[in-house]
Parts: C-alpha cells; structure tokens; sequence
C-alpha cells in the first residue's frame, strides 16, 4: 500500500526541523580510529574527509578505554570464548557467567548487595522506573532530567507528577510535603549528573529529604538516580556523584558501560529484593538480549583498570584536563558552567552562532556537538565539549586555540 500521504507529513516535519536549525542533520561516519601517542590523543578519520584527522571532543569515553589494549583484549577473548552474540534472552539461555561476574563485580564496585545489567542504560532507566511505579506513587523529578527518565515516566503513569525547577530543593521538599497522605510511595527521580551542562545534583540534600519524609509515605520515599555521566568520571575514585557529594546511599543507582567504561550496555545497582523484583519485573530486561559476553568481559576489565592506581592516576590526568579547558575558556572571555566533571558547556545561547561555530571547529579537524531547543532549553544553546583521559595538554590548547580563531 502506498504511503504518499504520510510520506509528505514526515517530510515537511522534517523541512521544519532544518528550517528552524534544531535538526540533527546527516551523521558523521567514523571510519577508522587513530590510536593515541605520546603528545596528542586519538585522532579519527571521517567518511567523504580522506586522510584528514579529527580530534573528538564529544565523546563519552571519558577515561579513554574503547582505544585501550587490554580492554580491547579482552573483549577479543570473551568472543573467541563465548561467540559473537548471547544468543537468546537471559532467562531462555542468554546467561553467561561473564555476566554474572561483571554484576557481582558492578554490586562491590558500588557498596551494593546486587546489580544487573541491560542493553543500554536508556533500557535500564525505562525498565526501572516503570516497574517501581503503581498507581499509588507519585513521581518528583528535576525538570533538567535525561530524555531516558521522561520518557519511564510517561509510560509509568504514576498518581502524581511533578516536575521541578532544576536544582531547586525547595521546591523538592515542598512537593514531598504536599503528596502526603495522596500517594503511598513517592519516587524521586535525578540525574546525577546533567550531560547537557555538567552540573550535578546535590544528593547528599536530596537523600536528607528523602529522610526527612519518608515516615509520610507507607512505601517509603525512594531515591532514584542515573548517574551515567558520573561514574567512572566523577568523584575521587570515580564512583561518581554519590561519592563527590559524600551522600548516603542512594537506592536505585542506574549506571552505563558505554561512557567512562568504553564498552557497552547499562546496569541497575541496589539490594538484593529490589533487583530479584526487577528481573521478575523489568520487560526491558526480560525480553531483550544482553549486551555481548566479549562486551562483558571487557567491561570486567574496564571495571578493575578504574578500581586500581592506575585508574585513580587517570581521574587525576582528567580533572586537570577539564580545569586547563575551563582556565582557557575564560581568558578567551567565553561563557561555562564550572565544575570538575569532563563535560564542558561553552554556552553560546543562539542557534545560529552554535552552528556556525560547529561548522568552524569541524573544519579545523574538531569533532564537537552543538546543542539547540528542543534538547536545551531555548536561551541555553550551546556547545558541550567532553574532555577524556586520552587527550593531552596539546589537544586541549589546540581546541583552544581553533575557538580563539573564530
């Protein structure tokens, strides 16, 4: 059957996105990977550029571990060991026990009784939050929250909702205080950190309030964060803002192994009941393949390179990049939210000059991502620059000195 029809609504929906400047637009091809030597980071050849060499200052691979040997290594041996792919979903037959260990492994990295892992950390926060959520729970979330938790929301449909001002705790207690004696579990949902701006939540003040009100709510309140922006790249041993805020526990704590840990997949940290309840509970879980058995075992391996010297040597090596990128922004007199996370927002506030300087930094051999409503707000155009632990000094000037230019 013909869709002639349709075909023209997507089109002009589409023709409005690029008029308006918020479309993403084609998709840079990476065709080969550039490994890093002594005095400058990889670098990354581009399909339709030829030999002309890129430096990525948008990826999430904040410690560098995609490009490091012994993870690559060791994702190699997991697929000569176990085969390309599970095969089937883990309660058919897709359970391997490189699985297991790296959740075992995940649970004592993070202090927790048990974890498990999904596809993707997207999966994980959609397979969470809506299990968690009856009809007698109302939700609190921060109004800057990843697309991931909006969208667990909505398929929640929770008793209540409320969406407030970012970082406004404030407004966080007063919603506590008003679900009482409405709602019997109250869920509060946050970031830890915000990948748009690099910003974190203070959840030392969040889980205080959760504490302050919890005997309100029969269920309790239950802290929930995704912090996968954080871990691996935040706090002193990189477990994240849980540890920068020196918070209590939190009580769902959703990570990924596809940004500081350079591999793949998402995963979900908690007591023991909870977890047992999600992997009886969780459809995005139960009926979805897990991540590879090589991508497993390279993510074991990512894990215990973070969790020794050499991974505490790299967090150090990182933040001092980010300050050098931060020092520099300002005496270029650029507008940034600062901050000790690798995600540096260079806040343009106009589309227009967002775009343009996109397009300066790409000729120049600089891989960065402009962002524009609707994924900021508008106002908050920007550019997100993410520093990762394979760059050097001379990369971070070089970038510097490609903005200086425009």
């Amino acid at each position: 059957m013909p869709h002639n029809r349709l075909t023209e609504i997507l089109e002009n929906h589409v023709a409005d996105l690029e008029e308006k400047g918020t479309a993403k637009g084609a998709e840079s091809v990476v065709t080969k990977a550039l490994p890093p030597s002594a005095d400058r980071g990889p670098r990354f050849h581009l399909e339709g550029e030829g030999e002309k060499e890129f430096l990525r200052m948008n990826s999430n691979s904040y410690l560098g571990m995609s490009l490091r040997p012994e993870i690559m290594k060791a994702e190699e041996e997991g697929t000569a060991k176990y085969g390309a792919g599970p095969g089937a979903v883990r309660f058919i037959s897709g359970t391997y026990d490189v699985h297991t260990q790296l959740e075992a492994d995940l649970a004592k990295f993070h202090g927790r009784e048990d974890a498990m892992i999904f596809s993707s950390a997207y999966a994980t926060i959609m397979g969470t939050i809506s299990p968690l959520v009856t009809k007698e729970t109302a939700v609190i979330s921060d109004e800057l929250n990843h697309n991931c938790i909006i969208n667990a929301v909505r398929l929640s449909r929770p008793h209540s909702k409320v969406v407030y001002p970012h970082l406004d705790m404030e407004a966080l207690d007063k919603s506590l205080e008003e679900f009482k004696g409405q709602a019997t579990r109250a869920l509060v949902i946050t970031d830890g950190i915000f990948s748009m701006r690099g910003d974190h939540a203070p959840m030392d003040e969040i889980m205080a309030l959760a504490e302050k009100h919890d005997d309100g709510y029969p269920e309790n309140v239950v802290v929930v964060m995704d912090d996968s922006h954080g871990v691996g790249a935040f706090g002193e041993t990189g477990r994240g803002t849980e540890e920068y805020t020196n918070s209590p526990q939190i009580d769902v704590l959703v990570g990924t192994l596809g940004k500081a840990f350079g591999v793949n997949g998402g995963y979900v940290s908690s007591n023991a009941t909870l977890i047992r309840f999600l992997r009886e509970s969780a459809p995005f879980y139960i009926y979805s393949n897990p991540i590879t058995p090589g991508e497993a075992k390279a993510a074991v391996a990512s894990l215990a390179l973070l969790d020794s010297p050499r991974g505490r040597d790299l967090l150090v090596h990182l933040r001092a990049l980010t300050k050098r990128f931060e020092e520099g922004l300002g005496r270029l007199g650029m507008e940034t939210i600062p901050g000790e996370h690798p995600v540096v927002p260079l806040m343009v506030r106009d589309t227009a000059k967002t775009n343009a300087l996109v397009e300066h930094l790409y000729a120049n051999g600089v891989l960065a991502t402009g962002l524009a409503f609707p994924v900021v707000p508008r106002g908050d155009e920007e550019i997100r620059f993410q520093i990762n632990a394979d760059h050097t000094e001379q990369d971070v000037d070089r970038v510097l000195e490609v903005l200086r230019s425009f």
